[in-house]
C-alpha cells in the first residue's frame, strides 16, 4: 500500500529543500499494467523517503480505460498528473509531452509494463548525487523471452545505423533513464516534428552511467510494437541522424551511369566488329528491371528525406491535449 499525506508533505518545510524527481510514463491501452505499476512505483517512493516524487502519465489516446485509472490514481494521490492526447501521436510524442510537463529536479522516464524496473531509480539517484554525472540510462545484456529473428533485426539496426551516423546509439539502450533538469532543457529545445529519443539523447551529449539488466518480460497486457511499427522506427532513427542514404543513392547513380557508358562503348564496338545480330533480350530485360529498381530505390531515400522536411516546414504541433489534470486543479482554483 502506497503511504502518502497530502496536506503533510505540500505543508512541511523540509519539502522544500528536498530533491524532486519527476517520472514521465507513456500510455497507449495499458489498462491491466498502470494498477500494477503504480503499486510497484509506491513500494520505491515509500523507500526514498529523502525524495519528492511525481507520476506524469502520459494517455496516448488510449481507446480502453487508461485515462479512467489516470484520473482514479490522480484522485487518491496528488502526486500523480496526468495527460491526455485528443488522438494516438505515438510514444515519441508522449515522451516530449512528459518532459515538457515535468517540474522535478530530476526526470525519470519509465515504460508501465515494468520492462523497466522501478527497483534501479534509487541507484539511478545515488550515482547522479556522488558520482558527477548527468544521466543515467539502462540497456539490456540480453534479449530472454523475445522472438530471435526480432532480435537479430534490432541488433542489425544498431550495427547499421552506428556505421552511417556520428550519433552513437548505444545496442540494447532502454529509453529508462534519470536525467538532471539541465539534459531534460537540452532535449526539449530540440522541438523537431519527427522525433527518435534514441538518437536525441546521445546527440545532447552529456556525461552518462550505463547500467545493465537482463531482459524482462511485460507484467500485463500485451506490446503494441508490431514488426512493421518496429520497421518505420528504425527508418525514423536513420533518416534522423544521418545522410549516408542519400550520399549512397548519389553515389549509385554516379556507378550506372560510367556503367551505361561502358556497356554503350561495348555494343558499339560489338555492332561495328561482328555486324548487329539480334540477340540478348533476356539479359537485356534483366539489366532494365535492375536498373529501374535501383532508380526507385534512390527516388524513394530522397523522398524520405523530402516528406520529413515537409513535415517540420508545415510546424504542426508535436502533440495536442484534451485533458490534463492541470486543468482541473484550475477549474477548482476558480470555483
Amino acid at each position: 500500500m502506497c503511504i502518502f499525506n497530502k496536506k503533510r508533505v505540500n505543508s512541511t518545510f523540509e519539502v522544500k529543500n528536498m530533491d524532486k524527481i519527476s517520472v514521465v510514463v507513456p500510455c497507449y491501452n495499458e489498462e491491466e499494467a498502470l494498477p500494477v505499476y503504480y503499486k510497484e512505483m509506491c513500494r520505491v517512493m515509500d523507500e526514498m523517503k529523502d525524495v519528492v516524487f511525481e507520476l506524469i502519465f502520459v494517455d496516448d489516446g488510449s481507446s480502453d480505460a487508461t485515462l479512467g485509472i489516470m484520473k482514479d490514481l490522480n484522485e487518491k494521490d496528488s502526486r500523480c498528473r496526468y495527460l491526455s492526447f485528443s488522438r494516438n501521436f505515438g510514444k515519441e510524442a508522449a515522451i516530449y509531452a512528459g518532459l515538457k510537463a515535468s517540474e522535478g529536479d530530476y526526470v525519470a522516464l519509465m515504460d508501465v509494463d515494468l520492462q523497466d524496473p522501478p527497483t534501479l531509480l534509487p541507484e539511478m539517484y545515488e550515482i547522479l548525487q556522488e558520482d558527477g554525472y548527468d544521466n543515467v540510462a539502462t540497456k539490456r545484456v540480453t534479449r530472454t523471452g523475445e522472438p530471435r529473428i526480432r532480435s537479430f533485426l534490432s541488433e542489425s539496426f544498431y550495427k547499421f545505423v552506428n556505421a552511417i551516423s556520428k550519433t552513437e546509439i548505444v545496442d540494447g539502450a532502454r529509453d529508462y533513464r534519470l536525467m538532471k533538469r539541465k539534459m531534460v532543457q537540452a532535449v526539449l529545445e530540440m522541438s523537431e516534428y519527427n522525433r527518435f529519443s534514441k538518437g536525441i539523447f546521445g546527440w545532447v551529449g552529456f556525461r552518462t552511467k550505463w547500467l545493465q539488466y537482463d531482459n524482462i518480460e511485460r507484467s500485463a497486457g500485451k506490446t503494441k510494437w508490431s514488426m512493421w511499427k518496429l520497421f518505420k522506427y528504425s527508418v525514423e532513427g536513420i533518416t534522423g541522424f544521418s545522410v549516408a542514404p542519400l550520399s549512397l543513392a548519389s553515389v549509385v547513380g554516379v556507378l550506372f551511369c560510367v556503367l551505361s557508358f561502358i556497356m554503350i562503348a561495348v555494343i558499339v564496338v560489338r555492332t561495328l566488329v561482328w555486324g548487329d545480330p539480334v540477340s540478348g533480350w533476356p539479359s537485356l530485360a534483366c539489366i532494365i528491371f535492375m536498373v529501374s529498381g535501383v532508380q526507385l530505390l534512390c527516388t524513394g531515400i530522397v523522398g524520405e528525406y523530402l516528406s520529413k522536411t515537409y513535415l517540420e516546414t508545415k510546424k504542426r504541433p508535436i502533440f495536442i491535449l484534451k485533458d490534463s489534470s492541470d486543468d482541473k486543479e484550475q477549474k477548482h482554483e476558480r470555483t
